[in-house]
């Protein structure tokens, strides 16, 4: 069923072509209307031609509105989200932005349970949405991570953590922004700490100091022309992985750290994580050089 936004423009349009139409016959009526038939034919040809053809165009332009608006199952599962033992239904569905872009402008996830009890939990819109399912806070029954690609340049991606224990539908949280802080040093060097593991690397930069002059972040011989932070990317990007030493499984987080520009791309932090307490506690971070 169309929305009441679409009844209502296409109502205009109708009343426009209404117009149209009687003005055609207000020419036909007339006084001038009465010599019409000294009139060149093509005129009147021509208006009806017009009439028919904006016709044509609404009803084209209509069934193209529908079609965008139309959704979409994008994937459909068969799991034990409730703890019950008994398998649940989900339909991961969206509409797209545009009929010719793989862009969802809105998801969602319709669950019917085995008790045929149902649910329905949005998610941030995106590319190529799909759900995961793992017991992610170690409370005997999995949960539904969900995440989509943003589309953006640093390859980010929307992720959404929740479960249905027991038929109660609740969200979990992901785990908090690790503090991660870097900047460029003298002598074409770049210093990156994390705090929380009192972790501190400086990173050799000398086989850029090329670009990094011609940008003027530095002077020929290798000072810095003012204090520069280096550029930290919010989490790209989670992974569900085995804890090592236990059978449960936890997450792992990449963030991307560059240098003066995005695609001046120096590394990156890996960080694991583990849901424990009600919260999510971080069992160790790396750094990968690029």
């Amino acid at each position: 069923m169309g929305s009441s936004y679409e009844q209502s423009e296409t109502t205009c349009r109708d009343v426009g072509l209404i117009y149209i139409f009687k003005y055609i016959l207000e020419i036909l009526d007339s006084k001038a209307g009465k010599g019409l038939v000294y009139m060149k034919k093509e005129y009147v040809f021509g208006l009806l031609a017009f009439f028919f053809m904006s016709l044509s165009t609404v009803a084209i332009t209509y069934a193209v509105e529908l079609e965008t608006v139309k959704e979409k199952v994008i994937h459909e599962y068969n799991m034990d989200v409730t703890g019950d033992k008994k398998n649940d239904h989900i339909a991961l569905k969206g509409i797209q932005i545009d009929p010719s872009s793989a862009y969802m402008k809105k998801i969602w996830a319709e669950i019917t349970t085995s008790a045929n009890t149902k649910y329905r939990i949005d998610y941030a819109p995106g590319y190529e949405p799909k759900i995961e399912f793992a017991d992610l806070n170690h409370d005997g029954v999995v949960d539904l991570f969900q995440s989509s690609a943003t589309g953006g340049s640093g390859g980010l991606n929307n992720y959404h953590l929740s479960t249905l224990k027991d038929g109660t539908a609740s969200i979990l949280p992901l785990p908090h922004s690790l503090n991660i802080q870097g900047h460029f040093e003298n002598n074409f060097k770049a210093s990156i700490q994390i705090p929380e593991t009192q972790f501190t690397k400086t990173v050799d930069l000398s086989n850029r100091k090329k670009d990094y002059i011609r940008l003027g972040l530095y002077q020929k011989n290798g000072e810095l022309n003012e204090p520069t932070e280096l550029m930290i990317d919010p989490v790209a990007m989670y992974k569900i992985i085995k804890l090592n030493g236990t059978k449960e499984v936890g997450l792992k987080a990449y963030r991307q750290i560059s240098g003066a520009y995005h695609a001046d791309v120096l590394g990156t932090v890996t960080s694991i994580w583990n849901f424990e307490n009600g919260t999510w506690k971080l069992k160790s971070a790396k750094w990968k050089q690029q």
